[in-house]
Order: C-alpha cells, then sequence, then structure tokens
C-alpha cells in the first residue's frame, strides 16, 4: 500500500489547492518532507499536516513495510525484533490507519456500478477467554464483491441483531449506487432478515389490498444451505433458495452454481493467518476487542484501498 496519497497538499486555513513549496525539513533515516506556503492566506504547513500521520517523524516509506510484514503474517514480536520499533508504536500507527476505513469509503460510495455480487460470511475468533462461540465478541463480518474482491464491510463485534444491522446499513448504501446487486451467502439468514427490514418497499400492483413487500428493484438475496437435513424433521428447506420476495422486475441472473461465499471463505481463511500478529493463545487475537478492531480495519483499509484506491478504480463501471 502506498502511504504517499495521506500526505496533504490543501491549505488548512483557506483550503485552497493553490499553494507554493516553501522548504524541506529531513526526519529520521533521511526522508525529505516540504513546507507549503498558501500565498492566499499566508499560512505554512507540513504535507503532512491534519492528516493520520500528523507528527509522525517516522518516514513513510518505513511505516508501509512495517505494516505490510503484519498484513502478510510476521507476528507482532518478529516484527518488533527484525525492524527494531516498539509494540505500542506499531500499536498507535494501527489505530490512526484504522479511522481511514470510513473516509476511504466514503470515496467508494461516490460512484455508480452496473453490477455487483457480494457474498457475505462470518469469521469466528475467540477474545480474551475460549468461551462458547455464540458469547464471544470476536465475529467479523465480511462483505465483500466477488468479481474484484472489493471489501464492502468488515464489522466487528457479538454476533447478533446489532451486528447485522450494522452491516446491512453499509449494503444499503451500496444498493443505492448500484443498478444490479446479489447477495450471496452460506447458510447464514439474517443477512437477507436484516436487509429487507431495512430496505424493503410495498410493491404498487393497483389491486385492492394491503400491498405485498418486497426487496427493491434490481435488489436479490440468495441463500446455500450447507450440510445434511436427514435428521431434520417436518419439510426439508432446498440447497438453493431466495429467502426474501423480490421485486417482479428483478431478473433472475443467478444460476444455482454461482450461488456459494468461496471467495471471502478463502478470503477469510487468509485473515486469520495474517492476523497471527494479535494471537495470544490458539485462535485468540486480542485481550479486548478493543483491541483487535483497529487491527481488522487497518487490514481491511490496506486490503482494499492498497496501491492507493487502485482496487477501487480496477472494477468501478460509470452509468
Amino acid at each position: 500500500m502506498d502511504l504517499e496519497f495521506l500526505t496533504s497538499t490543501q491549505c488548512p486555513g483557506c483550503e485552497t489547492r493553490a499553494v507554493q513549496p516553501h522548504t524541506k525539513y529531513t526526519v529520521h533515516e533521511g526522508e525529505e518532507r516540504t513546507i507549503y506556503y498558501c500565498p492566499a492566506c499566508g499560512r505554512y504547513f507540513s504535507q503532512t499536516y491534519a492528516t493520520p500521520l500528523a507528527g509522525l517523524r517516522t518516514p513513510l516509506s518505513r511505516i508501509q513495510l512495517i505494516l505490510d510484514a503484519l498484513t502478510e503474517g510476521m507476528g507482532l514480536n518478529a516484527v518488533c525484533r527484525t525492524f527494531q520499533v516498539s509494540k505500542n508504536t506499531i500499536a498507535i500507527w494501527t489505530t490512526r490507519l484504522a479511522g481511514l476505513k470510513e473516509t476511504l469509503m466514503l470515496y467508494a460510495l461516490s460512484h455508480r456500478f452496473l453490477q455487483q455480487v457480494i457474498e457475505g460470511d462470518e469469521v469466528y475468533t475467540k477474545v480474551n477467554a475460549n468461551v462458547p462461540a455464540l458469547e464471544s465478541e470476536g465475529w467479523t463480518i465480511v462483505l465483500m464483491e466477488r468479481a474484484s474482491r472489493f471489501l464492502w464491510e468488515l464489522q466487528c463485534g457479538p454476533k447478533d441483531h446489532q451486528l447485522f444491522e450494522q452491516t446491512m446499513q453499509r449494503l444499503v448504501q451500496v444498493i443505492h449506487q448500484t443498478g444490479d446487486l446479489s447477495l450471496v451467502t452460506d447458510g447464514e439468514r439474517r443477512y437477507g432478515k436484516v436487509l429487507f427490514e431495512l430496505c424493503h418497499q410495498a410493491l404498487q400492483t393497483g389491486q385492492r389490498g394491503r400491498p405485498k413487500q418486497t426487496l427493491p428493484e434490481g435488489v436479490r438475496v440468495r441463500v446455500k444451505n450447507k450440510g445434511s437435513q436427514a435428521h431434520k424433521r417436518g419439510r426439508k428447506r432446498p440447497k438453493y433458495q431466495a429467502p426474501q420476495p423480490e421485486h417482479p422486475a428483478t431478473p433472475p441472473t443467478l444460476s444455482d452454481t454461482d450461488i456459494h461465499a468461496n471467495h471471502v471463505e478463502a478470503f477469510n481463511a487468509a485473515l486469520r493467518r495474517r492476523l497471527a500478529s494479535y494471537r495470544r493463545k490458539t485462535n485468540t487475537y486480542a485481550k479486548k476487542q478493543t483491541l483487535s478492531k483497529p487491527g481488522w480495519m487497518s487490514i481491511g483499509s490496506f486490503t482494499t484501498f492498497g496501491g492507493p484506491i487502485s482496487r477501487l478504480s480496477s472494477f468501478r463501471q460509470s452509468l
């Protein structure tokens, strides 16, 4: 990930970009940074002013190298020994860069998309203590666009209705910017249920009676019911299912072979290896949820917007 896009050439006083380089100063390892001068208001400011890197005298190339090592699965203690940096310093960098997620996502949502197939899945990790899975605070919901592997959401917390609602609120924003969207999950039905609660609409047919509630036009939800149902009593669920009513004008563009979340499951497996730096015990990533969440956010930002923003530019299509 190229961190140069985090620097600023906009005057913090009058917000003009008609600024001039004034002088240069040197930080650690000889890296030079620029002091800019604004002719409009007479203000001087550094290129890292009012950015997540403000006040850091560590070279951007070194921060990038260390965080890349962490995201590729190198352990935290190994990184500290190899690059001679403290754990607290890495924690500060991670916390600062984790805040970029929302800003970069606003840039992503400013574009229009023709069609998207989004896969949803959950990652379970242990936090602090080895408790039953449903009681753990270490659940993370991942929403990934299939064609480009673009991460629309990485939401952390207990696996409850609130977690799914926060995740689906992001998907509602994506729906408003997309002409044709499909959400595919493996077995978990709360994705479609919560999405239907947030964005359902009445189907006006002109007939008498209460209108039917459906998903918006162009939106479809598909669930793949995995595992054997031989032990279950009563009516068996089909392997491929549309759990929520869809708009009649929504074309059935997904075949049964396309209803899977294989790509996001592969990404989740890679995330487990990359987040090994936060491991204290087997499959445990942090003492507290507040310590593991910045790690997830920074990994998600690096994976999604690395390049910079090249992942988004590779698949956006203007209407």
